[in-house]
């Protein structure tokens, strides 16, 4: 069975457990909060020295890091991982964006405005840079889904799930989505697929095996 090591809050844990839920995954959940310093104990950096989560063990003692890296590990052969080999492509474009575009601004304003606190007056100095670079990766969204009602090959796919786990958050940190329409009828095409669960969603213990 696998462990995720997690934060209920993180947007890139979040990922992993939506991921997890919709494939009906079995795994072990431990919680590791990040604002007290747990991914930076010895024993949470022999697991992974870049001391972040989220952190998969796939087997005792192997450990895969990397939000992204584990969407594509875990759904490798199911519906949400595509198989066509340029839809995989555009599935791994979006996800590059992702990560350069949407974590680094959205991201970063959720972390700073949402978490930690008095974060705004720390990260005054960035603010601006996250807003303008945050709204010119949403309008980049929100033009490829005014043709398009998901991000790689039409359907429904871990492409959608990386975007959606920041994006959906882009209201608790001063991003106005009211002008992104489309980007706002996307969320709700996600939040209807089948076995989704919020943020917030604590799944049951799983059953030993």
């Amino acid at each position: 069975m696998y462990t995720l090591y997690s934060m209920q809050r993180s947007g890139n844990c979040y990922k992993v457990r939506l991921a997890l839920a919709q494939l009906a995954i079995p795994h072990r959940l431990v919680e590791v909060d990040i604002l007290k310093g747990d991914t930076h104990t010895p024993d949470f950096l022999a697991k992974n020295p870049n001391g972040q989560v989220p952190l998969l063990e796939v087997a005792p003692g192997r450990y895969l890091p990397e939000s992204n890296a584990i969407l594509w590990y875990i759904a490798g052969g199911t519906p949400l991982a595509p198989e066509d080999r340029i839809v995989r492509a555009e599935a791994l474009q979006w996800m590059f964006f992702e990560q350069h575009a949407i974590e680094p601004n959205i991201g970063a304003a959720y972390f700073w405005l949402a978490l930690v606190k008095g974060g705004r007056e720390l990260q005054q100095h960035a603010l601006e840079d996250w807003m303008e670079d945050g709204y010119r990766s949403l309008g980049v969204m929100e033009k490829q889904l005014t043709g398009h009602r998901f991000f790689a090959g039409e359907r429904y796919s871990i492409a959608d799930i990386a975007l959606y786990a920041y994006t959906h958050l882009a209201h608790e940190c001063d991003f106005d989505l009211s002008r992104f329409p489309a980007i706002r009828d996307w969320l709700e095409r996600v939040a209807a697929e089948p076995s989704h669960v919020r943020m917030d969603f604590t799944p049951l213990p799983a059953a030993a095996e």
